[in-house]
């Protein structure tokens, strides 16, 4: 089983609980088919760096899981076909992602330095 991180921008026409049902739909396809998601980041509704169906914003969100390559088909194949979804981008994780990762979920980018007086 190989480790993925999957981006879904969603059209910002949803309402919340509506954004948060379509996200729902889609963790279920994955944990229905036997993949172990390791965390799920909803960043909310954030401006999109260029204007997509005439939409300048959007919901995003980032999950990271652990499936089988076979399963990665079957999910894509459920955002294309769901009109909620502006854009989707799936990637495959190689070991050094894998470990920046793991440091960004134990928060060792976010500890303050103490700055030396000059």
């Amino acid at each position: 089983m190989n480790q993925y991180e999957t981006v879904i921008v969603l059209t910002p026409l949803l309402s919340e609980e509506a954004a948060k049902e379509a996200l729902a739909k889609f963790k279920a396809v994955l944990t229905d088919n036997n993949a172990e998601i390791i965390q799920e980041d909803n960043w909310g509704l954030r401006k999109l760096a260029y204007p997509i169906d005439k939409k300048s914003n959007g919901f995003f969100n980032l999950t990271e899981y652990k499936a089988s390559g076979d399963l990665i088909a079957k999910l894509e194949l459920e955002l294309k076909r769901d009109e909620r979804v502006l854009r989707f981008l799936t990637i495959r994780l190689d070991k050094h992602a894998i470990a920046y990762n793991e440091k960004k979920r134990s928060g060792a980018f976010n500890k303050k330095t103490k700055e030396v007086a000059a």
